[in-house]
Formats: C-alpha cells, sequence, structure tokens
C-alpha cells in the first residue's frame, strides 16, 4: 500500500509540474502580477511550459519581479513577449508567452522585456455597467419625453 501511495505521490508531482530540474529560470517585471503567485501556470500557445517560482517587489520601479522555471526543451526567442491571462471570468490567472521572430533564444537568467499585466476584469465590468446606465431613467432631462416637458414648462 505504501508503494502505491509513494508512486501516486511522484506522479502528481511530476503532472503538476512542481518538478524544476529540467528547467531554466526566466525573468520578466509586470506592472500588476493579480492573481498570480508562486505556482502559477506558464504557457506557450495554451501548453503548460513551466510555473512560477518567485515573485519580488521592485523598491525602485514598484514593479512586480517575477521570475519562472521554463522547460528547457522550450527555447525562446529574444523579443518573446509576457502577457497576464485569465481562463475567463472565473478561471485562474496564468503567464501567457508569446515567442517573438528573432533567431536568438533567450539564455538563463535573462529578461523578458516586453511584458503586460494583469487586467482588472472587475473594474472593466464596473465600468461597462456604469457606461450603460445600468440603474434605469432617473435624472433631468432623460429622454424625449423630458425634453416635451421642458418645452411645455417654458410656454
Amino acid at each position: 500500500m505504501l508503494l502505491v501511495a509513494g508512486w501516486f505521490l511522484v506522479f502528481a508531482w511530476n503532472r503538476s509540474g512542481s518538478a524544476v530540474a529540467d528547467s531554466y529560470e526566466l525573468v520578466a517585471r509586470f506592472p500588476n502580477v493579480t492573481g498570480v503567485s508562486v505556482g502559477t501556470d506558464v504557457r506557450v500557445s495554451g501548453m503548460k511550459v513551466g510555473r512560477v517560482v518567485a515573485q519580488e517587489l521592485d523598491p525602485k520601479t514598484w514593479q512586480a519581479v517575477v521570475r519562472m522555471a521554463i522547460d528547457r526543451r522550450v527555447s525562446l526567442p529574444v523579443d518573446s513577449s509576457a502577457a497576464i491571462t485569465s481562463e475567463g471570468l472565473l478561471g485562474g490567472s496564468f503567464i501567457a508567452l508569446m515567442p517573438g521572430g528573432e533567431e536568438e533564444k533567450l539564455a538563463p537568467g535573462d529578461e523578458i522585456v516586453d511584458t503586460q499585466g494583469a487586467t482588472d476584469l472587475m473594474g472593466l465590468v464596473g465600468a461597462v455597467i456604469n457606461r450603460t446606465g445600468g440603474g434605469g431613467g432617473g435624472g433631468a432631462g432623460g429622454g424625449a419625453r423630458g425634453g416635451e416637458a421642458a418645452a411645455e414648462a417654458e410656454r
């Protein structure tokens, strides 16, 4: 029984991407890393190629510095970009890497300079609701009837 439990533990560990022995580290700076934490997936074309291994705040630039362990079989061009993306309204966040077109590849420890931080989805939803007026027609002079009533009052 212990052998089966041990096998399952090793299997789950490797499937989760927690084993970082065959990986190299890349760094990226983001203005906002909401939803990203240690262990967050790093993906290329939707496929998991790594995970976030550390985060820290740069006290000079006030940007979040994210360190990622990337599978050694994935060799990214130096002009690649990184964006924090969500799987949807209820899904979790992940870092999406978009390979560039350069021949030269990123080396271990290199920094991805073209980044896009997390989008504030709740802020966007709130902005859409506020723009559409979300709360009925109460207000001064709203609509054609309001204009007619104002014209009548002037007569």
